[in-house]
């Protein structure tokens, strides 16, 4: 069965490399792309594509409100979400509002293509990440509940600028133990560096801008 397909993201070397990638499967076929929400809305509404890749990033009208507006329109195209985005509200209000699958652009390339054969038969396809903020989100839990009391001072120490030394100081250990703490937090919270962590603190209120150094 051929799988009709439009790609829709701003990036035109992501464009092309989605294009390499599904290029080697026979029966996925791509019959349009765009890196614009209103244009991306014309191309869907007119060529009926059984899915759409839809990245949730993009300048002017963002992908969520492409998919918000495909879906008040009753266009029955396939949206399968495929972002570097893992924000608990984004993730949360891209499944809220329609979207088939949620798939991160790190994603293998078997994966990508397993996602794409599944929502376009009708089922759901998403990352395992996505899936453990779900859990969280239904039961209700703060991601910072997760945190043993310990990686919660380091969390706190992180979220105020304090380097590595610093913090093996306050807290009488060794740096080896506070680069544990901090893998531990990093990897509980789904954040990358010591600057996610500041800007989640503050996004979260946790932190003010003038407590920093």
């Amino acid at each position: 069965m051929s799988i009709s397909i439009v790609i829709v993201d701003d990036h035109v070397v992501v464009r092309q490399g989605l294009r390499l990638l599904l290029e080697t499967q026979p029966e996925l076929r791509i019959v349009g792309e765009t890196g614009d929400g209103q244009e991306a809305l014309r191309l869907v509404e007119t060529l009926q594509p059984d899915v759409v890749l839809l990245d949730l990033i993009m300048p002017g009208m963002s992908g969520l409100d492409v998919l918000r507006e495909l879906r008040r329109r009753g266009v029955g195209s396939r949206v399968l979400v495929l972002t570097s985005s893992l924000e608990d509200h984004i993730v949360t209000q891209a499944l809220q509002a329609g979207a088939d699958g949620y798939l991160l652009k790190t994603s293998r390339s078997s994966d990508m293509l397993n996602a794409i054969r599944q929502v376009a038969a009708g089922g759901s396809a998403l990352d395992p990440a996505v899936t453990t903020i779900l859990r969280q989100h239904l039961a209700g839990r703060d991601p910072l509940d997760a945190l043993t009391p310990r990686e919660r001072e380091v969390f706190d120490l992180l979220a105020h600028g304090v380097s590595s030394p610093q913090i093996a100081e306050k807290l009488v250990v060794s740096e080896a133990t506070v680069r544990t703490h901090i893998t531990s937090v990093l990897d509980k919270l789904r954040l990358r560096d010591r600057t996610q962590v500041m800007v989640y603190a503050l996004k979260r209120g946790i932190v003010r801008p003038q407590d920093l150094p």
